[in-house]
């Protein structure tokens, strides 16, 4: 009687665990299939280029700081194309919580589009042996948005559009545009004013939403770091504006344009820096005009 009583436990065991891999393996499926569609309608959202033939000259950054020619003029061949759309793939490593925290291994796939600017970034973050975090983050059609589940079924974070989210994953696009440098010309939207010789601050504004980074250039006149004293940050339920730093390094060349290919950003707190998202960039594909 009791070996039939195991039996049937150790059966009833191993359906539950076979239950839950499928249903594990169902609900992945479905965020493959719904974060690819998101990509996919971003970049179908696309606008037609005014000029398909319009190209990069040095005669648009007449006027703008002089660290800001410098850099563009370095970063942007005379004759480029400029980008319409980006899609890119990052490994690195992601930190939840405070300095204690770990660091956990990072992968994602990320698309831009320029115009109108947005972005999808879609990453797998593990958590622990097995056990991992699907997040979606993204800035679409002037809204703002971040969702994280795990095993692709259990949703443990819920963003969804408001003003804090949405000019802090605009100001994310902003600081992420030194990938796709093309981007950062005034015919693009970008407003350069400046700081002093090493500085200039970057405004962009978007469906209501308007965000300012001041960018740092390096003596390469590449950009070194990005700063803003006041992204939103979620603490308890309430969004505080908080002081914000990216560092970008490790300048390349890809198809023409110098971009950096490791980074990472950080919160700037009271009691010292928080950094949480290092990663380099291993692939990039641009759309051009």
């Amino acid at each position: 009687m009791r070996s039939m009583w195991i039996k049937i436990l150790f059966g009833a065991l191993a359906f539950v665990v076979i239950t839950l891999f499928v249903v594990i393996f169902v609900n992945k499926r479905r965020l493959d299939r719904a974060h690819a569609q998101l990509k996919e309608d971003l970049l179908a959202a696309r606008g037609s280029p005014v000029n398909a033939n319009a190209v990069f000259s040095s005669k648009e950054l007449a006027g703008l700081p002089a660290p800001v020619q410098r850099y563009l003029n370095k970063a942007i061949p005379e004759g480029q194309p400029y980008v319409r759309a980006v899609r890119l793939h990052q490994v690195g490593e992601f930190r939840l919580g405070d300095r204690t925290a770990p660091w956990k291994p990072l992968e994602a796939e990320q698309v831009f589009t320029v115009d109108p600017p947005g972005f999808v970034w879609d990453a797998q973050i593990d958590m622990a042996p097995l056990v991992s975090a699907r997040v979606v983050d993204m800035y679409k059609e002037g809204q703002g948005a971040l969702r994280a589940k795990v095993f692709s079924t259990l949703l443990v974070a819920d963003a969804p559009s408001c003003p804090e989210i949405d000019s802090g994953e605009l100001m994310r696009y902003l600081a992420e545009s030194v990938w796709f440098p093309t981007a950062l010309l005034p015919s693009q939207g970008v407003v350069w004013s400046p700081i002093d010789a090493h500085s200039a601050r970057a405004t962009l504004e978007h469906q209501g939403n308007r965000v300012s980074l001041v960018f740092t250039f390096n003596d390469e006149d590449d950009v070194a770091r990005v700063h803003t004293e006041s992204r939103y940050r979620e603490i308890d339920g309430e969004y505080e504006a908080t002081p914000w730093t990216g560092y970008f390094s490790n300048y390349q060349i890809r198809n023409g344009l110098c971009i950096p290919l490791d980074g990472e950003v950080m919160w700037n707190l009271p009691d010292g820096d928080l950094p949480y998202w290092r990663a380099h960039l291993d692939n990039i594909h641009y759309d051009m005009q």
